[in-house]
């Protein structure tokens, strides 16, 4: 069956809010919710949360990956260069473990600092 329904202005622009809201694909599951007064959700998405979710996960599968090709450096320099040379060589490796931890450390404290205010 089919049913039609006026809107004002006013109410057309409530409605298509509420619709944005509730994140159904159509309109008419929408209407359908709202009239049997089934329950629905509304999705409040924030562009800003998303982008630092997206760049935090990028983040971390790029931490992992580090991981992994620091563990297959030191195998090699083991392998392929005299001790002294691979000791020099994992200094300075080491010097750069470091600051990257550090960025580790500054982004566990920005992710608490977003967790707080959210």
């Amino acid at each position: 069956y089919r049913f039609s329904v006026n809107f004002s202005a006013v109410e057309h622009a409530r409605f298509l809010d509420l619709y944005e809201q509730s994140g159904l694909l159509s309109k008419a599951a929408f209407i359908k919710a709202r009239v049997f007064n089934e329950a629905f959700r509304v999705v409040k998405t924030d562009r800003g949360t998303l982008e630092y979710v997206a760049k935090l996960t990028a983040f971390h599968a790029q931490f992992r990956a580090v991981g992994t090709n620091y563990n297959q450096v030191v195998k090699e320099l083991h392998a392929h260069f005299s001790e002294k040379k691979t000791l020099a060589l994992l200094y300075k490796l080491e010097r750069a473990t470091r600051e990257l931890a550090a960025v580790g450390q500054q982004v566990v404290s920005l992710s608490e600092e977003f967790k707080q205010r959210w």
